[in-house]
């Protein structure tokens, strides 16, 4: 068994759900924390029967729903010298969060919603958001439909394969590789899907 497996597992066997549950909420607000990871590692234990799969969808969806809606008041109510003066202890550097904020004023909704499929939007998602200024009703539309296609699609994967241990591994060695092959269809079929529904209407 992989070493990275060995080491999450009993953290998921200690803490269960109210552990995978602060991982993911933490990670949402900028700390470098195995929020994908853990939900990978759950859904592979709820497939052999340890963990409940729905507790597990649920707790990581809510978990990251909140994480990032109190990110988004940090950002909004702080202010960026404040979070960068003091975020840096955790990775949240004058860089990174410009970056983030650059894209969700460019995308906006869009990327929000697909924000959590990538390390540095996943992390700086809500505070970026905050600190640009995004409508905050805007922002938990997307923020949920990006949280219910996240957690949906590694649980759903790690859940049907999780009884393979070998295939655990495979995952999450290629997170980023899925993620760049899935995410793109998404959003060109959202896309497609919206512009149907327009042309339809007129």
């Amino acid at each position: 068994m992989p070493v990275w497996l060995t080491q999450l597992e009993p953290l998921v066997h200690e803490y269960g759900l109210p552990g995978l549950f602060v991982d993911v909420l933490l990670e949402a607000l900028g700390m470098p924390l195995p929020g994908e990871t853990l939900i990978i590692v759950a859904a592979g234990l709820a497939a052999l029967g340890q963990l409940s799969i729905t507790g597990v969808a649920l707790t990581a969806f809510f978990a990251a729903v909140v994480g990032d809606n109190i990110g988004y008041l940090i950002g909004r109510k702080l202010g960026r010298p404040l979070i960068v003066r003091h975020g840096s202890r955790w990775g949240i550097t004058h860089e990174r969060l410009a970056a983030a904020e650059d894209i969700i004023q460019k995308r906006g909704p869009i990327i929000v919603a697909f924000a959590r499929f990538f390390v540095l939007l996943r992390q700086l998602n809500g505070i970026a958001a905050g600190t640009a200024g995004m409508h905050w009703l805007r922002f938990l539309i997307a923020n949920m439909i990006g949280a219910a296609l996240w957690v949906g699609l590694w649980t759903t994967i790690a859940y049907h394969f999780g009884k393979d241990v070998t295939f655990l591994p495979l995952i999450w060695h290629h997170l980023a590789l899925v993620a760049m092959v899935v995410v793109p269809f998404l959003l060109a079929g959202s896309v497609a899907s919206a512009l149907f529904v327009w042309m339809k209407a007129r």
